[in-house]
C-alpha cells in the first residue's frame, strides 16, 4: 500500500455541520501522510467523475470516511458512488455475477455512528448481535462487486449523544497504527 485515496463524505447539515468527521478525515491524512501517497476527496465540495476514476486506479487502498445516516451512507455520497462507479470503468465482462470487478486494492470504512457501541455484538441490542462489519455488509458487497477487498473497519459510537473527540482520535490512531503500521 503506497497510494491512499480518502474520501470524505459527509454532508453537510445544519443539525450535523460535520466537525466530527472532518476531524477524523484530516487525522488519517494526519497519519498517514509521508508514510503513503494521500490522495483526497470531499464530496460536498464537488468532484469531476472522471478525476474521480483515476484516483481509484491510482489508489492502492480508499478510504470512506462517512457518517452513517440511517443505516447508509448521506444522499451526496451515494450520489457520488453512483456517478463514478461506473459499468466498463469499474466492473464489466462476462463473468459470474459479483466477480467481474475492475477496481484493484483494499478499503476502509472510517464512520460515525449515533448508534452507541452497546448497540453491536449483542443479540438482545438493535443490530441482534451483528459488529460493525455486519451492520457495514451492504457497503461491503458494494465494494467487492468492483474488486476491493475490504481492511478493517473502524467506528466512532453515540456521537451526538455523547460525543468524546479525544477518545475517538486515540481509537483511530490506534486503528490506523495496526491497519497501515504508522
Amino acid at each position: 500500500m503506497e497510494n491512499i485515496l480518502v474520501i470524505n463524505g459527509h454532508e453537510y447539515w445544519s443539525f450535523a455541520p460535520g466537525r466530527l468527521n472532518k476531524t477524523l478525515f484530516d487525522e488519517i491524512i494526519s497519519q498517514l501522510e509521508g508514510s503513503y501517497n494521500i490522495k483526497t476527496t470531499v464530496v460536498q465540495e464537488g468532484y469531476d467523475v472522471k478525476e474521480e476514476q483515476e484516483k481509484f486506479k491510482w489508489a492502492d487502498t480508499i478510504i470512506f470516511q462517512t457518517p452513517i445516516n440511517w443505516f447508509s451512507l448521506p444522499g451526496a455520497f451515494k450520489s457520488y458512488i453512483d456517478a463514478v462507479y461506473e459499468p466498463g470503468v469499474f466492473f464489466g465482462g462476462d463473468a459470474e455475477y459479483g466477480h467481474n470487478g475492475m477496481i484493484n486494492g483494499k478499503y476502509m470504512f472510517s464512520t460515525t455512528w449515533n448508534a452507541p457501541e452497546y448497540a453491536f455484538n449483542a443479540k438482545d441490542k438493535f443490530f441482534k448481535g451483528q459488529d460493525i462489519e455486519g451492520a457495514l455488509d451492504h457497503f461491503h458487497n458494494m465494494n467487492k462487486y468492483v474488486g476491493l477487498e475490504p481492511l478493517k473497519s473502524f467506528g466512532a459510537h453515540d456521537v451526538m449523544k455523547n460525543p468524546d473527540i479525544d477518545k475517538y482520535l486515540t481509537e483511530l490512531r490506534a486503528h490506523l497504527k495496526e491497519v497501515f503500521n504508522v
